[in-house]
């Protein structure tokens, strides 16, 4: 509240109050200091505030003013202040009479926050903490941001409340943060759950130790807690530096999983984590579930011998499915692979549908762009590619595909966006989003080229579609704005706006849909129940694909959610098609 408007509220109190102090002084000789005194103490002070008023009168003589007998037969309306010259700005009331009355004198109110001096130049510590606060978005997580502690979780002895030492995260004190998270999520992922409720008697997968290197998220969390159930033993770490939320990172180790992960990590950090997965004594996994094939070739590259003891690999990315099926055709895949990324499932949900919900998510928390009338060229017109299309063009935006594949090429025609190659409309568009799951698709010419202002941005899997490397140099000026936000300026004052540092935008900058993940974690669990549980020589040293009938099991689950309702075959209709009553459906060459 500020000064002005105190001194006004204070003065009409006394105002409406006038009759009351001359019926009050009729009635007892009391003193205009007292009744003065009386008038403050009741004066409802704002809280924060430290606001006196000094009596406008000496001890022994009468108030001229407001006390006058002829105050109080005057209306409020006709008192009218003026500035007293001789009290550095103070106020006096003049009644009609000519007589002036001095309003009480008012202390300089200073409020808490008005204590700092901000004319100092802030120190190191005060500087880093007024640019967190500056650069904080919605795009953090409670555990970005909740703590001040600067110093490497590498570096702090941590125990959870059972005295279990064997995790590195950022801060266990959040775990109970992180458990509602992880209920919140359960709530929207029904498979998973039935699968517990179903498989928990029979443990499937007692016995197997399950290293896994995927995104540590509350969807994460539910498909761990999901394997735990099953009998499964989990050591885990992350896909990407950027995508771990810190508070779920710290619920699954107060649950006693050993978990080596935190928001922010650097690279250095990142192979040590999946190093300390993976390098324990008295402690050899023997199935790895992968998103990216990091871990995996960690352990071809440091620990070779493991594989004799490993009985498969199930991988759910682009990237880390290419690099099974070139291990594969060299002959170095000494273990079964599941591909999950290429299961139905995995294709037609999480990276269609998914996609299409959390890209804008993503665009909108890191940069608050309108994507109406944005001019858009997405690299890439996969099942990424199509969600992320369809869900500009619904709002508003002028979408361009670049694509090599001319099957996709022509799909992308069909729905009505123009085909063109990237440097055609890279001078002219807003945004550049790569889904590719190759390298160097936005290298530096395209860079350079590019207008004031475009976003660049990414949602494949690895930081390698775009050349972020080719922009650390000497001629360009990095400046960090948010949370994953950076401009990146050319000499002439040009900037680009670069997201997670090129990195997967979606669980980078924002959130995914959790039903969709239900899916596809509901998919990775089977794959492991499967390879786990298989006899030998069902699977030989090579990558397959989920088989038909567990797809459609998984879709299944999910159909209550919608309450919704299966047709069911004839057995005359079932014989017409060739088909068993209960599935599957459709040959394994079926594109749906």
């Amino acid at each position: 509240m500020s000064v002005q408007l105190v001194a006004a509220k204070m003065a009409e109190v006394e105002l409406k109050d006038v009759a009351a102090a001359k019926q009050l002084a009729a009635d007892s000789p009391t003193s205009p200091i007292s009744a003065g005194l009386s008038l403050a103490r009741n004066y409802p002070h704002e809280a924060g505030s430290s606001v006196t008023a000094e009596p406008s009168v000496k001890a022994g003589e009468s108030s001229p003013g407001l006390l006058a007998p002829n105050a109080a037969k005057m209306p409020q309306a006709s008192a009218m202040k003026r500035p007293d010259p001789q009290q550095n700005g103070g106020e006096a009331f003049v009644n009609r009479d000519g007589t002036v009355a001095e309003a009480p004198r008012l202390k300089k109110i200073q409020f808490a926050d008005q204590k700092q001096e901000f004319n100092k130049r802030p120190s190191k510590i005060g500087r880093r903490s007024l640019s967190r606060s500056i650069s904080q978005s919605s795009t953090d997580s409670y555990s970005s941001d909740s703590s001040d502690d600067e110093t490497s979780p590498r570096d702090k002895q941590q125990k959870n409340s059972k005295g279990n030492s064997d995790f590195c995260i950022k801060n266990i004190k959040q775990a109970d943060f992180g458990r509602r998270e992880i209920e919140i999520a359960e709530q929207e992922m029904p498979s998973l759950m039935a699968l517990r409720k179903r498989a928990q008697g029979e443990k499937p997968l007692a016995g197997a130790k399950v290293v896994g290197c995927t995104h540590i998220t509350a969807q994460t969390a539910v498909l761990m807690e999901t394997l735990s159930a099953l009998g499964a033993q989990c050591r885990w770490a992350a896909c990407n530096i950027y995508s771990t939320q810190n508070e779920v990172a710290a619920a699954l180790a107060e649950g006693g999983f050993s978990v080596f992960a935190w928001k922010g990590e650097s690279e250095d950090d990142f192979w040590w984590c999946i190093d300390r997965c993976v390098n324990v004594e008295g402690w050899q996994p023997n199935m790895i579930l992968d998103d990216g094939g990091d871990l995996t070739h960690w352990i071809y590259k440091k620990y070779p011998n493991m594989f004799k003891k490993i009985k498969g690999i199930v991988e759910e990315s682009v990237t880390g499915v290419h690099r099974l099926y070139q291990l594969s055709k060299a002959g170095k895949l000494c273990v079964p692979a599941m591909n999950v990324n290429d299961s139905v499932t995995k294709q037609k949900f999480d990276n269609l549908y998914c996609c299409r919900e959390s890209i804008l998510d993503g665009l909108k928390r890191t940069t608050d762009v309108m994507f109406g009338g944005k001019q858009v060229v997405v690299c890439g017109y996969g099942e990424v590619g199509k969600g992320c299309c369809a869900a500009l063009k619904a709002m508003g935006s002028i979408v361009y595909v670049t694509e090599i594949d001319p099957i996709c090429a022509l799909q992308a025609c069909m729905d009505g966006f123009r085909l063109v190659k990237l440097n055609e409309v890279i001078r002219q568009v807003d945004i550049v989003i790569t889904c590719t799951g190759n390298k160097n698709v936005v290298v530096r010419e395209n860079l350079d080229r590019m207008k004031n202002g475009c976003i660049v941005c990414n949602m494949g899997h690895s930081n390698t579609e775009i050349d972020v490397a080719s922009l650390r140099t000497p001629e360009l000026t990095w400046e960090r704005v948010r949370s994953q936000v950076d401009h990146v300026i050319w000499p002439d004052g040009k900037r680009i706006v670069l997201l997670a540092e090129g990195r997967l935008l979606n669980l980078s900058c924002s959130t995914v849909p959790t039903f969709v993940l239900s899916i596809t974690a509901t998919t990775q669990a089977l794959a492991l129940i499967e390879l786990y549980n298989a006899p030998d020589g069902r699977y030989k040293q090579d990558v397959y694909l989920l088989p038909k009938k567990m797809d459609e099991y998984v879709a299944s689950l999910h159909l209550p959610t919608f309450d919704a309702h299966l047709t069911e075959l004839s057995d005359e209709q079932a014989k017409y098609l060739g088909l068993n009553k209960n599935g599957p459906f459709k040959p394994n060459y079926y594109r749906y």
